[in-house]
């Protein structure tokens, strides 16, 4: 009787960590009101944050505390192995949990953890976990374009009130990345950046709760998985720090990207080739970040599809970019079904853009075939922009318009001064549902002949 006692006590104790299933609704695009940005994760250090304790026994809880398998967490030990060992026994368990405490910085190699693993398994950070400190102590025998990798992993939660320090700033300062000096001068050299964390051909994903900071480049990427739950993270890095997006997926569908704060140097969330069904609400994007873009698609002649995305209920505050289409000349494939719903903008440079010119050099050149972008909807997208550019600007392809381009409820007015900017439209075919601040006098009506006349276009 004591030990049941016990064991009743324990697994209570331990039942926040379980993983629980998230079920993936149907998208809508019904008009809310924008909610408060999500509280920030606890700070490790935090006095209100739980004590480090001892890890109760996992032959009885089906915890595995990363300490009991070696790791010293002085965030200069590598602990690795001990993380290896501790994965690969918590992966052979059914709804285990793998235990990082909190209290401690766990310094890791590029590691690739695999599955498959029995399910339900929970991987709790509660402390700190740091890469090698910058490209010179990088194990010359490890990718350096990835740190920690999960693969062919079935229901996982990756979660807690933890933080994941990228330590990227030796990775931002190397010679071949872009810098603000004299004339934005690059340098040859290795150039190669590890992505934080990566899921890859993964599925039933749950991401919550955590801090992270500094990535050497994307803070999260998802290739190829299905079913992806996003929430309440905290995603920080400095505004001049490069190709540091907060999320990014490709060939991924059923997201959902959920009360979240993204500060960053790049795309707050990219959304790549092969993913639909994605539903974005509730993120405060910026300051400093690229906002929240499609793309870039088309890129070397390639195909993309995306389609059935909404993002709603949102900030975008000074910020490059607010909501962006963005691809190459040359591209095929499709573009549709997006909507951008109920979005707050503050002192944004480009609130609302369609770029199918979309070039890093100046020597890309206009061709005939593009990646066709339809039935776009923009509503309720308010607040200020930066008067350096025009508040909307589509420019979409010679050859390939964009059509069905619906704006509705649109309000933006400039951060300083008085004049409005005129809207920039360049074969864009739309309607206006209602009239737009400031008025926009430049779609072109109906469907162009281009397109209903070409049969052979990849719709997708």
């Amino acid at each position: 009787m004591s030990f049941l006692c016990f064991f009743v006590s324990t697994q209570g104790r331990w039942q926040q960590y379980h993983h629980t299933k998230h079920k993936h609704h149907g998208h809508h695009h019904k008009i809310s009101e924008i909610s408060a940005p999500p509280l920030a994760a606890p700070d490790p250090s935090d006095p209100l944050a739980p004590e480090p304790s001892s890890p109760p026994d996992d032959s009885t809880t089906g915890v595995f505390d990363v300490r009991k398998f070696g790791a010293v967490g002085d965030g200069v030990t590598d602990d690795t192995e001990a993380f290896k060992m501790a994965w690969d026994s918590a992966c052979q368990a059914t709804s285990s949990v793998i235990h990082v405490p909190n209290g401690f910085s766990f310094m890791i190699q590029s590691t690739i953890f695999t599955g498959p693993c029995q399910g339900g398994l929970v991987f709790q950070v509660d402390g700190t976990l740091m890469p090698p400190d910058g490209p010179d102590v990088w194990p010359k025998n490890n990718s350096k374009r990835q740190w920690l990798v999960f693969y062919r992993i079935n229901e996982m939660s990756l979660q807690g009130g933890g933080v994941i320090d990228g330590r990227g700033q030796k990775w931002w300062d190397l010679p071949c990345k872009p810098h603000k000096g004299i004339n934005g001068t690059t340098l040859p050299g290795p150039c190669d950046s590890p992505i934080a964390i990566r899921f890859f051909m993964s599925s039933n994903l749950t991401v919550k709760g955590l801090k992270v900071k500094d990535s050497p480049q994307f803070n999260f990427r998802f290739d190829g998985c299905q079913n992806v739950h996003v929430e309440s993270l905290h995603i920080t890095a400095p505004v001049l720090s490069p190709n540091t997006d907060g999320i990014h997926i490709e060939n991924t569908n059923g997201v959902e990207i959920y009360n979240s704060v993204i500060s960053n140097g790049d795309d707050c969330i990219s959304i790549g080739s092969g993913c639909h069904d994605v539903d974005i609400r509730n993120l405060t994007c910026g300051p400093g970040s690229h906002g929240i873009s499609i793309g870039s698609l088309g890129n070397h002649n390639s195909r993309a599809c995306v389609h059935n995305i909404t993002v709603r209920d949102s900030v975008i505050k000074v910020a490059e970019n607010g909501v962006r289409i963005k691809t190459w000349q040359g591209g095929s494939g499709a573009v549709s079904g997006v909507t951008f719903s109920n979005i707050h903008m503050e002192s944004v440079r480009n609130p609302i853009i369609i770029d199918q010119f979309y070039c890093l050099t100046k020597n890309c050149m206009n061709q005939t075939s593009a990646v066709y972008v339809s039935d776009i909807l923009y509503e309720g997208i308010k607040g200020t922009y930066d008067i350096r550019s025009p508040p909307m600007h589509f420019a979409c392809s010679d050859s390939v318009p964009c059509t069905n381009i619906t704006l509705s409820d649109i309000e933006l007015f400039p951060a300083q001064g008085d004049i409005v900017s005129d809207p920039f439209c360049w074969n864009v075919y739309g309607e206006l549902e209602t009239l737009t601040i400031p008025p926009v006098s430049c779609l072109l009506e109906g469907a162009p002949r281009s397109i209903s006349d070409n049969k052979d276009m990849d719709y997708c």
